[in-house]
């Protein structure tokens, strides 16, 4: 995001917690202020004087040992973060919510923006903070403040520092940590588009409209498979049934809850991949302009990247 407003000559400022490592702002003309989600004041003094603001951290981790944390962050966080936005006067906003909010599609029959998720089956409390930190920013809207919403699907690319959940993925498959799969898919993106996609949803969205940030409908074997021509390892031909990875989940689970740490594999990632989460970024491509650049190039990105800090 930083990179993509600064191209285009625009002034940056980003917030930032005490004590961050900043890699991902490296070579970034921005102003940095401290602050948190949680820490209203901070966000006020941050977004003083801003024009546009955007909303694009949260809490990413499909398992905590305290979920709460989750919920707080996200939802509570995203509250404070709109509220500063009223009292600095900015003029747009775009909040950063996600797919996992909206109700997933088929192969045959994606879904697309108007799809209302039921929120009493929302799996796991990274996806319930997402729905209800849109739904806060739906609130905010109505009440007047120029709101656009973005839900990015899948994003790829370099620079996932932690990694998240996503590039995780990416990262076990190239330590050799997949011998398997299920059959699951999803919607992939380059992160680049993505960046792309907010800045555009600034300059050209509809104030209260939401937006998919996606590009392609792949299943989980095709993805694989992707990563192993580009990595040159064998991809995993071995199928589970679901009940399989749910009985290891609840395993590292509860062996976490005894030794501390996280679980290899979390129960709200293997419930999230019964179903798949195909989707239709037709909308945003139509109004908004978004880059829909092939996948490929973006994995080898992804790859090269993780080889290359040592993550794999």
């Amino acid at each position: 995001m930083a990179r993509a407003l600064a191209r285009r000559g625009i002034e940056v400022r980003c917030l930032v917690r005490e004590g961050s490592t900043l890699r991902r702002l490296e070579g970034v003309d921005a102003t940095l202020r401290p602050g948190d989600l949680l820490d209203p004041a901070s966000l006020e003094r941050a977004a003083a004087g801003c024009r546009a603001l955007f909303h694009c951290a949260a809490d990413y981790r499909l398992w905590a040992p305290a979920p709460d944390d989750i919920l707080r962050t996200n939802v509570e966080g995203t509250r404070n973060v709109l509220r500063a936005a009223e009292a600095a006067g900015v003029a747009r906003v775009v909040h950063t919510s996600s797919v996992g909010a909206l109700a997933g599609g088929t192969r045959e029959a994606p879904a697309d923006e108007s799809g209302e998720v039921d929120a009493t089956a929302l799996v796991g409390p990274y996806k319930r903070s997402k729905y209800l930190a849109e739904r806060e920013a739906a609130a905010f809207a109505e009440r007047g403040l120029d709101v656009v919403i973005v839900n990015p699907s899948t994003p790829v690319g370099e620079g996932d520092v932690k990694p998240t959940p996503t590039g995780k993925v990416i990262v076990d498959f190239l330590r050799g940590r997949m011998p398997a799969y299920v059959d699951t898919g999803l919607n992939i993106i380059d992160v680049r588009d993505v960046a792309e996609g907010h800045v555009l949803a600034a300059l050209h969205g509809r104030t209260g409209e939401r937006y998919i940030l996606g590009n392609r409908n792949m299943s989980l074997r095709e993805l694989l498979e992707a990563l192993a021509s580009i990595a040159g390892r064998g991809a995993p031909r071995v199928r589970l049934p679901h009940w399989i990875p749910l009985v290891a989940a609840h395993a590292a689970e509860a062996w976490a809850g005894l030794a501390g740490g996280e679980p290899a594999v979390s129960l709200a990632a293997v419930r999230m991949a019964r179903q798949p989460m195909y989707f239709d970024a037709g909308k945003a491509v139509r109004e908004l302009g978004l880059p829909q650049s092939p996948i490929e190039p973006a994995l080898e990105r992804a790859v090269a990247w993780f080889r290359a800090h040592g993550y794999a």
